[in-house]
């Protein structure tokens, strides 16, 4: 393994060696003022950048200047990640003194901030339009492709650099729409751009596996993409990162902010190594918010059923839409019988009824009413994963998953039948026959 150089710290800053591989050393002393970087995923791009960050309060700090940086990341716990595991623990290792605080930037941002003695400041917070404004300040754009509405944070920002601040912008590839693309793929000699895929890692002294990692992942269009940093053509999947990204919240996903709502569930059956998947949403105004999403993988048709049963207890389940093809029959006569049709409707996988439920699920993500977890990795590339191609001979349009010609998306499914059973009107209360056989009830799902 190539030997890896200790960084420097600034004159009248404690010196501690920091470990570096020679792609990181590569990034951090380049100087430009208008730096970008496509990374292969774990190979040390926020480490490295707030290192850099630490470096120059520091400089600024032993020649009596003040220096200030703007972290904003996708989210707040990944700005937390970026101020903890990165600042934080830089300025430790160089043994520097730091306040640090957590201050409400408005209603719905929690921002993080730390300043050093001589009033050098950086502060971390989650990125988008508004947090973008009102700063006079050196910027990090960490994963800036997978940021919503990256192009009008983009024009927000500018402004910010304009009195000549330094910008730092990184990301792993995330399609082409968006503008960190824009910027990386441009030719303007104004930017200076810095290019790490697992191969070039790797040979700089990563300790990685190469092999591995691509077998594990077994999806050679990730593989492109998260490793390889290949620009992947969106023009035929269905949901682009823009629209994932935008739903994505670090509120969503989280059973225990249920607020007793009416309920909405999707259920995509499993067949034998086909995952499992309940998408459960509740409605707050005309926004469906994921409250949980439950995924097995080979549990036989019993524990399935156990698992719907549990959300049909802990939630107000208005209606549930399941997939009823091919072994999905059974489970549905089921479910109906336990909680009845009015409640339970199957739908069996027909081409025109997946292109029906496609339809209706991307139009929540287009217009902004539904609300995923926020950093899930699988869930995202399950969701991106579908396509949409012509059928043959002008027939009807099929729908088909990236490397997999079975058509299986089955996280994507669960949510589209999820927005399905949201579709319909809502229903006060439901009749239902009970799994021991007793007289169809009434019961009230507001009470």
């Amino acid at each position: 393994m190539p030997a890896r150089a200790p960084v420097a710290a600034p004159a009248g800053a404690p010196a501690p060696a920091v470990p570096l591989y020679p792609y990181q050393r590569r990034w951090l002393t380049d100087r430009s003022r208008f730096k970008i970087g496509m990374f292969a995923r774990q190979t040390g791009k926020t480490f490295t950048t707030t290192l850099e960050i630490v470096l120059d309060l520091l400089q600024a700090e032993a020649g009596g200047q003040r220096a200030r940086w703007i972290i904003l990341s996708r989210g707040e716990r990944q700005a937390r990640e970026a101020m903890d595991e990165g600042v934080k623990r830089h300025l430790r290792a160089f043994q520097a003194a730091f306040a640090s605080s957590e201050f409400d930037f408005s209603p719905d941002v929690r921002a993080l901030d730390i300043t050093l003695p001589g009033g050098s400041q950086c502060i971390a917070l989650p990125a988008n339009p508004d947090t973008a404004r009102g700063f006079s300040a050196s910027v990090f754009l960490d994963e800036f492709a997978i940021h919503k509405d990256s192009r009008a944070i983009w024009g927000a920002l500018f402004p910010v650099i304009s009195a000549g601040y330094k910008i730092r912008v990184t990301s792993t590839p995330k399609g082409k729409g968006n503008k960190f693309y824009e910027l990386m793929s441009g030719d303007d000699p104004l930017w200076s751009r810095h290019r790490v895929d697992i191969h070039q890692a790797v040979a700089d002294g990563l300790p990685r596996d190469i092999d591995m990692l691509r077998r594990g992942l077994n999806d050679p269009d990730l593989w492109a993409q998260e490793f390889e940093l290949s620009w992947l053509d969106e023009a035929s999947n269905w949901l682009d990162f823009d629209l994932i990204n935008q739903a994505e919240d670090e509120g969503a996903g989280h059973p225990d902010a249920y607020q007793g709502g009416p309920v909405f569930v999707g259920v995509d059956i499993a067949a034998r190594n086909d995952l499992f998947a309940i998408w459960v949403l509740e409605g707050v105004g005309d926004v469906l918010w994921t409250r949980e999403l439950i995924v097995q993988r080979r549990i036989p048709f019993a524990e399935q059923d156990a698992l719907l049963d549990s959300v049909f207890r802990r939630y107000r389940v208005v209606r549930c839409a399941m997939d009823q093809t091919g072994m999905g029959e059974k489970p549905v006569e089921d479910a109906q019988r336990r909680y009845g049709a009015l409640r339970v409707e199957g739908l069996l996988f027909s081409g025109p009824v997946k292109q029906q439920l496609a339809i209706a699920g991307k139009q929540r993500f287009e217009d902004r009413r539904i609300r995923i977890p926020a950093g899930d990795y699988a869930l995202r590339a399950d969701l991106h994963a579908l396509k949409k191609v012509a059928g043959a001979a002008g027939g009807a349009p099929r729908f088909l998953v990236d490397g997999d010609t079975d058509g299986h998306a089955d996280r994507a499914w669960a949510c589209f039948l999820a927005c399905h059973a949201a579709a319909g009107e809502v229903f006060a209360c439901a009749g239902y026959q009970s799994a021991r056989g007793s007289a169809n009830r009434s019961r009230s799902l507001y009470r």
